[in-house]
């Protein structure tokens, strides 16, 4: 990827129109009835951060294999619960509504079409394209997601902060290291080891038993961070209740695998990309064609005129 030194807007692209499927109703509809209420709410959210957030790099993340194997094989539970198909000789297939699975291609026709960079690497979920172009950047990055997971990569040192969607795009919650204490009591960094010891049902990790989010925290300021409470473990004049002592020793096979795979991975293999907010359209023509074809009106042209504005 080349170096990028302004402003940087990542897309946790799935989460978001996920968000817009269920936002906008499904009566929304292209020309031939198909709903594109995911597609015109997804361009909907992108026109509203680059006009109130300016971007000088724009990249929509995508998950090219939502529950990789290399995680699933230190934690089998891992996601488990949202696979609608088994794939022996490729990633699973996830549950999706059936209405939001064809608007996909859609909404990566019209990315690809308006020059918006799209990235995702075989092996990896878009949080670990995200968390390598974070890694890489030289300036600030802004990370637009609706999964909290991506708290574990706020540093307020390098300007990395995530933009959280509470209603729509238009309420987000600018998510900072002071933000993250006072809701959490950790930093970014923290983050990661608060998730995992507090465990996700909705990723299927199941954490420590009897340690929730306040008791992960409490561990954490004390201790510092997860390896050093697995060392106060080990050590009788540790201020470990017996019950936290037992678990936590019981959890070691859990504890030794689980940071892999809730943190997310920097060191993906990023293609060469233009990431730079497109001024025009790559293919005008394309754009027309799909506007046309898929009903896309007022949501992709306020889009247009708004990367055609230039930056205040």
């Amino acid at each position: 990827m080349r170096d990028v030194t302004g402003r940087l807007m990542l897309l946790d692209t799935a989460s978001l129109y996920f968000r817009a499927y269920f936002g906008v109703p499904e009566s929304v509809k292209a020309p031939d009835g198909t709903p594109v209420n995911a597609v015109r709410g997804l361009l909907e959210f992108i026109d509203r951060l680059v006009k109130d957030h300016r971007p000088d790099a724009l990249v929509a993340c995508m998950d090219a294999d939502w529950r990789p194997q290399w995680r699933v094989d230190l934690i089998p539970s891992y996601k488990a619960h949202r696979v609608a198909e088994e794939h022996a000789a490729g990633p699973d297939e996830e549950e999706v509504p059936d209405t939001l699975s064809p608007q996909v291609p859609v909404i990566e026709a019209v990315l690809d079409a308006l020059g918006i960079a799209r990235v995702g690497v075989e092996g990896y979920e878009a949080d670990d394209v995200i968390g390598t172009f974070t890694a890489r950047a030289k300036g600030p990055v802004d990370i637009v997601t609706g999964d909290r997971d991506l708290y574990q990569l706020v540093d307020d040192a390098r300007g990395i902060r995530v933009l959280y969607p509470l209603k729509g795009v238009g309420t987000l919650q600018l998510t900072d290291e002071a933000w993250l204490r006072e809701k959490y009591g950790v930093d970014g960094r923290g983050y990661a080891d608060l998730a995992l010891l507090r465990g996700d049902p909705s990723d299927g990790l199941p954490g420590v038993p009897g340690i929730g989010e306040k008791t992960a925290a409490k561990l954490l300021a004390e201790f510092g961070d997860l390896a050093g409470i697995m060392a106060a473990v080990d050590d009788p004049g540790a201020k470990l209740t017996p019950s936290q002592r037992r678990r936590l020793d019981e959890s070691r096979p859990y504890v030794a695998v689980a940071p892999t795979v809730v943190r997310v991975a920097a060191d993906v293999p990023l293609p060469e990309v233009d990431t730079t907010l497109p001024r025009g359209p790559r293919d005008p023509a394309a754009v027309r064609e799909l506007a046309e074809r898929w009903g896309l009106g007022g949501s992709l042209q306020r889009l247009l005129t708004t990367l055609g504005t230039p930056a205040a």
